[in-house]
């Protein structure tokens, strides 16, 4: 089959490469000239490794179009919505669409499945699937272990997604029908991610990524739930898998963004720094005001907030979430 990627970043690339392994005929877009140049020369943009050379790009959205009407978004989840408003009125037939992008819109609070159904016209909307998990770019890049989760409404898709990914040398793609809680948990957990890191920047030590890692389960299932998803969706791959892979790793942007934060830097300098976008800060600023609009209780993501939204200051954050009200282990 063909797939459109739209996106030649880190991840786009990356699964461009994991379609090719599997057989499949794929045209990556992106408007970033270097992006398009390194891939049609057979490198990756972000790590440099080789890339089979049925692997081509394009900075022209026209191409894509005309290419396939099965689209994978892997872009930043704050330009998705513009994206889509580009690509809806090139589209001619019913065009299935699956995304590997982790975020909430902020402005909005919307999931990425509600931005295509309410900027892709229904007559060209044929599905849409999350594929999710966790997952680190620099690792399926060298074609390492990994496992990930398909969700969607149709059933039939998220199978037939399942099968367009998985392989037997390094990648087994689950179905799932909860396509909120896989949505949901994936971007949640790039919060709990940058309150890890925090703690590390901090020096906190072993033990207190523990206690985040749980206790941002709990945040998750909240979230989860209030949304409609299913708690269990929260134990698995979409949730505490993703989780712990994206809560411990200096290969997570969102885990060293936050351990910068914890060694002093602003939001606005790690910009600076890495020029790349940490879905995990839009995401804390999406979950604060979920939490003030619902009366959710979500108090590392809270407290994160005022660090980096509000310039707090890390030791009065971490002294407000030990001063809390003394209670029993629960959801």
């Amino acid at each position: 089959m063909k797939m459109s990627v739209l996106g030649g970043g880190a991840w786009g690339t990356t699964l461009a490469q994991t379609l090719v392994d599997n057989g499949h005929e794929v045209l990556v877009y992106d408007l970033n000239p270097s992006h398009v140049d390194e891939i049609n020369h057979h490198k990756h943009p972000f790590f440099g490794t080789i890339l089979p050379s049925q692997v081509k790009a394009t900075n022209n959205i026209d191409d894509v179009v005309a290419f396939s009407n099965y689209f994978l978004l892997a872009i930043p989840t704050k330009f998705v919505r513009t994206g889509l408003k580009d690509l809806n009125p090139k589209l001619k037939v019913p065009s299935v669409f699956i995304n590997v992008s982790k975020g909430i819109e902020p402005d909005t609070l919307k999931r990425v499945s509600e931005i295509v159904e309410e900027e892709i016209d229904e007559a060209h909307l044929k599905g849409f699937v999350v594929l999710t998990g966790p997952s680190h770019a620099e690792e399926m890049i060298l074609r390492r272990l990994t496992l990930l989760v398909a969700a969607s409404k149709d059933e039939t898709l998220s199978k037939e997604v399942q099968h367009i990914f998985s392989n037997e040398n390094y990648l087994r793609v689950y179905t799932s029908k909860d396509l909120i809680g896989c949505e949901v948990g994936g971007a949640v957990k790039n919060a709990i991610a940058v309150v890890s890191g925090i703690c590390t920047g901090l020096g906190l030590g072993e033990n207190a990524r523990a206690a985040v890692i749980t206790r941002g389960i709990v945040e998750i299932v909240r979230v989860v739930e209030m949304l409609g998803g299913t708690k269990e969706t929260a134990f698995g791959l979409a949730g505490i898998g993703d989780l712990i892979v994206t809560a411990s790793s200096e290969n997570s942007r969102n885990f060293t963004a936050g351990k910068k934060i914890g060694l002093g830097l602003s939001q606005e300098e790690i910009y600076q720094e890495t020029k790349q976008t940490i879905e995990g800060f839009r995401t804390i600023e999406a979950m604060h005001q979920l939490s003030l609009k619902n009366g959710i209780e979500l108090p590392m993501i809270n407290a994160a907030y005022e660090i980096i939204f509000n310039h707090g200051s890390v030791e009065e954050g971490l002294k407000k979430l030990l001063s809390r009200d003394l209670k029993s282990e629960d959801f």
